[in-house]
C-alpha cells in the first residue's frame, strides 16, 4: 500500500506544474503561498507539493515548519480562509508535503498581491493570475438569489451573431466591433455565460468567447 501511495506523488511530480499542480521547494513567504491557495480554491482546486523544485527534482522539507506556514497563510492571508488537507510523504529519503485544496463554495477568496493589496487570484495553466472583471461579475451573478434576466435586444443579437461568426474574439475586439462600453459588454457576457449561452476560453492570458456547444 505504501508503494502505491508513493507512486501517487511520483506520478504527480512527473506531470510537471499545471492548472491543478504547483511545486514549491520551500515556504519563505506566507503571502505568496496564500496566492496559490486562493487561486486553486477560486478555480478548480489543486495540489501544492512542497519540497519539490520547479523542474521536479526533490529538495525535501526540514520540519513541521512548512505545514505551520501553510496554516498561517490560510488563516492570516486568505480572505475568507481556504480549507485544505495535508499529508507528508517520504520520497527517496526526503520529506515532501502534499497540500490539497478543494474548489471552494465561498467564492471568491482574496490574497495579498506583491504590494500587499488583497486581490482575487485564479489559476490559469501553471500561473496564479488576478481574476478579470468579467469573472468577478460571473461569481456575483451566480451567488445572487435573483435569476439572470436578459433582454434580447439589438445589442445582444449583434453580440451573439459576432461570437457565433467569429469565435475566439477577446473583450477589446468585441468592444470595438459592437461599440459598447467595457462595463456594459462585461455585464452582457457575464449574463450569457451564467445562462450557459456563451463560454469562456483562453488564448495565452487573454479571455476569448464562443457559443456553448
Amino acid at each position: 500500500m505504501h508503494h502505491t501511495r508513493l507512486h501517487h506523488v511520483k506520478r504527480l511530480i512527473s506531470e510537471g506544474e499545471h492548472q491543478h499542480l504547483d511545486f514549491k521547494f520551500e515556504i519563505s513567504d506566507a503571502a505568496k503561498i496564500a496566492r496559490s491557495l486562493v487561486a486553486f480554491a477560486n478555480t478548480d482546486g489543486g495540489t501544492l507539493l512542497i519540497g519539490v523544485k520547479d523542474n521536479g527534482s526533490l529538495k525535501g522539507i526540514q520540519s513541521g515548519e512548512e505545514l505551520y506556514m501553510v496554516q498561517r497563510a490560510s488563516k492570516n492571508f486568505c480572505q475568507p480562509e481556504v480549507v485544505f488537507a495535508s499529508k507528508e510523504w517520504i520520497l527517496e529519503g526526503k520529506k515532501i508535503l502534499e497540500v490539497k485544496v478543494p474548489v471552494s463554495k465561498q467564492l471568491p477568496h482574496r490574497a495579498p498581491d506583491t504590494q500587499g493589496n488583497y486581490k482575487v487570484f485564479v489559476r490559469i495553466h501553471d500561473q496564479n493570475m488576478m481574476a478579470s472583471g468579467i469573472q468577478m461579475k460571473i461569481w456575483k451573478k451566480q451567488q445572487s438569489d435573483e435569476a439572470v434576466q436578459i433582454t434580447y435586444n439589438q445589442q445582444v443579437k449583434e453580440l451573439l451573431s459576432l461570437v457565433e461568426s467569429q469565435p475566439g474574439l477577446g473583450i477589446n475586439e468585441l468592444k470595438a466591433k459592437l461599440n459598447v462600453s467595457k462595463h456594459k459588454l462585461e455585464e452582457l457576457l457575464a449574463d450569457l455565460i451564467v445562462m450557459k449561452v456563451i463560454q469562456i476560453g483562453r488564448t495565452g492570458n487573454e479571455l476569448v468567447f464562443q457559443l456553448c456547444e
